[in-house]
């Protein structure tokens, strides 16, 4: 057995250890869900929807491709991040409830609240997935295991550990993530720019177009931006830590650091990829900018860093398949389909509808290796997910939204998301425009739907 693979046992060892401790202190459905949580749990919640396989793998073939602009990325989820925390976590909280269909219910109706929740679950599916199947790429390409049976160990490590802790587990482990993500990267860069002698032979080596912040193109900045910023107010991911905080000011205060924890990282994870461009400038392909480096490094060190790969991705995956048993648990089957459930029932739901989520991330993973679906799939998903908070907003703002006309309006936005996706996938443009991207197009039907639909379908009907 390789020391790599020595290493990234122990990791997953540690890992589930660590959840299946946090059991003991998940013992309500409350606590599963999340409770009271103090500000460095929340944070540590809260990070993880945020730095996954994107932020390591996918910033750094930005980085190989675009340069240090392919950071855009993570400051994007950043901004999105403190706005939620300034301009909305005091009002989330007033609410009372642990999803975000449960805030839109409060707005618009309870109707909506199914409808979001039934959205919302697929948008974190989708993202789940990618991250499984980024996980599986890894083992892939540098242990040199078998795509599926890497997959399935990666799947049921984060299924076991986040089914038996909830969010006690994800606050846990995300801690230790968290630390073996920077440390892991930081790591990277200085071994691997020693290869070529140093982070300042980079501007000697590569062009100045490298060093821009807008190399990336202004078109695909200010859409990151906007998808953030939007999508960052119904991320249920993201938000139910700040729902689930001890106070206002808890969650306000964690919303803020989260914020400036995920910002910088996507600033390191670039420059792995320009120290790729920089040494190995001809490799056919940027996805193999990042494992390429991993061959560099002696095996105790490229472990170190493999393992906060790892960590990206289970620190996402962990929220996301909880965040989705959780809307199921809340929305679906306790506000729907039995009120009166005990809590000891909600918690055996919750534990039920968590694990399924994962199970479904790992079939769907296996399904779509080596297809292009998963990210037209992932881009549809955040479309969804931004154009809610545009329907949310007409809610709390605008006394003439309707339920109906919402409803409408959210259905109609997935059609018009998913031609967006699709006709990009099969052309290679988008359509109207190439800079009218999925996001513009998602978030304008949603605005313009929400409006018409709320003066054909009005209160009384």
């Amino acid at each position: 057995m390789s020391t790599q693979m020595i290493i990234i046992l122990f990791y997953l060892i540690l890992t589930v250890t660590i959840g299946c401790y946090a059991k003991k202190k998940s013992g309500t459905s409350a606590s599963f869900h999340g409770c009271g949580l103090g500000i460095l749990m929340c944070v540590a919640a809260g990070t993880g929807e945020w730095l996954g396989g994107t932020s390591t793998t996918g910033i750094s073939e930005y980085g190989f491709t675009y340069g240090i602009s392919g950071a855009w990325y993570t400051i994007a989820n950043g901004l999105g991040v403190m706005a939620l925390a300034i301009f909305f976590a005091k009002l989330y909280r007033s609410l009372e409830t642990v999803t975000v269909p449960g805030i839109i219910e409060k707005f618009i109706g309870v109707d909506a609240r199914t409808v979001a929740s039934v959205l919302l679950t697929f948008v974190m599916l989708a993202v789940g997935t990618a991250q499984i199947i980024a996980a599986g790429t890894l083992g892939v390409v540098v242990l040199g295991l078998d795509y599926n049976m890497a997959v399935i160990i990666m799947g049921l490590v984060f299924i076991v550990y986040t089914q038996a802790g909830g969010m006690i587990a994800v606050g846990y482990t995300n801690m230790i993530h968290l630390i073996a993500m920077y440390g892991g990267v930081i790591l990277a860069i200085i071994f691997v720019s020693k290869n070529i002698g140093g982070l300042s032979t980079l501007s000697v080596i590569l062009p100045d177009s490298y060093f821009s912040l807008t190399s990336i193109g202004m078109p695909r900045v200010s859409s990151w931006v906007i998808a953030a910023i939007l999508g960052a107010c119904t991320a249920q991911a993201g938000i139910q830590p700040l729902l689930a905080a001890r106070d206002v000011n808890v969650a306000k205060k964690a919303g803020i650091i989260t914020a400036f924890a995920v910002a910088p990282f996507g600033l390191l994870t670039a420059l792995l990829g320009m120290v790729a461009k920089a040494k190995y400038p001809e490799l056919p392909q940027a996805t193999l900018a990042l494992p390429t480096l991993l061959m560099d490094l002696n095996p105790i060190i490229g472990g170190i860093v493999l393992a906060s790969i790892l960590a990206a991705i289970l620190s996402t995956v962990s929220p996301i398949i909880l965040a989705c048993g959780t809307m199921i648990t809340k929305d679906i089957y306790q506000r729907r389909l039995k009120p009166a459930a005990s809590d000891k029932e909600i918690l055996l739901i919750s534990r039920i509808t968590t694990g399924v989520a994962g199970v479904c991330c790992i079939f769907l993973a296996i399904a779509l290796y080596g297809t292009t679906m998963i990210l037209d799939m992932v881009f549809f998903a955040y479309t969804i997910r931004g154009s809610l908070f545009v329907v949310l907003l007409y809610g709390i703002y605008w006394r003439r939204t309707t339920q109906k006309g919402a409803i409408y309006a959210m259905l109609l936005t997935g059609i018009v998301g998913f031609f967006w996706v699709f006709y990009k996938g099969q052309t290679g443009q988008f359509p109207l425009h190439p800079n009218f991207t999925e996001t513009y197009a998602a978030v304008t039907t949603a605005a313009i739907a929400t409006f018409v639909l709320s003066h054909i379908f009005n209160k009384n009907e």
